[in-house]
């Protein structure tokens, strides 16, 4: 769940959102060669902090190397990979209010597969099928559309505030739930935060246009 969740709402949804906000620089380079090693050292230095000093989790040896095979591949498949071609033929995206559906729809499918799958179901090779299943479908969706161009900003914009609107909903619940061991309060605020933020970037984008 978590390989997902942050694959999608960590990584890909920030991504999209700051180009959005930023069209002219979104080919550019934010950072140096020497402020990326910096980065680098210090998302080491946090990760060896966490480590040592923050978790009596310590799992096998295997697991390490097998962690480090997986994302050296993974970066060197990323610098390997060539960018996708433009498509010659671009199907319609439909109505950015029906793609904001589409993200709200799946951002809900995706927590209740993770959230009430482990309940419904004995075993979890079936909760994970379905989580895949969910992924490979999403993405089966959109890579039927040409994303490109100024012209499908909004919709780009659309259906990732979609996925985000259920995380919105859910920050009143999650403050006013006393079962909470942690301190959640503000977090409609957070929530508040978010929705001014959106539709200040939809008015900028939809003035680009």
């Amino acid at each position: 769940m978590l390989i997902i969740y942050h694959a999608v709402f960590s990584i890909t949804i920030p991504i999209v959102l700051v180009e959005l906000a930023y069209p002219e620089r979104k080919n550019e380079r934010w950072i140096s060669n020497r402020s990326f090693k910096g980065f680098m050292a210090l998302l080491i230095a946090v990760t060896a902090i966490g480590f040592f000093l923050l978790t009596e989790y310590v799992p096998p040896l295997p697991h390490y190397l097998l962690t480090i095979l997986a994302m050296s591949l993974l970066i060197y498949i990323a610098y390997k990979l060539p960018d996708k071609k433009e498509k010659t033929e671009t199907k319609n995206t439909g109505k950015a209010r029906s793609l904001w559906i589409i993200g709200l729809a799946s951002a809900a499918a995706f927590f209740l597969i993770f959230g009430l799958g482990p309940h419904l179901f004995n075993h979890p090779i079936i909760v994970t099928l379905l989580g895949i299943a969910l992924v490979f479908g999403m993405l089966k969706f959109l890579n039927r559309f040409n994303w490109k161009g100024p012209k499908l900003s909004l919709n780009r914009l659309a259906i990732v505030a979609g996925a985000l609107s259920f995380l919105i909903i859910l920050t009143p619940l999650q403050e006013l739930d006393a079962a909470r061991q942690d301190n959640p309060a503000g977090m409609t605020l957070v929530g508040l935060a978010a929705i001014i933020g959106l539709l200040l970037l939809k008015r900028k984008v939809k003035n680009a246009r």
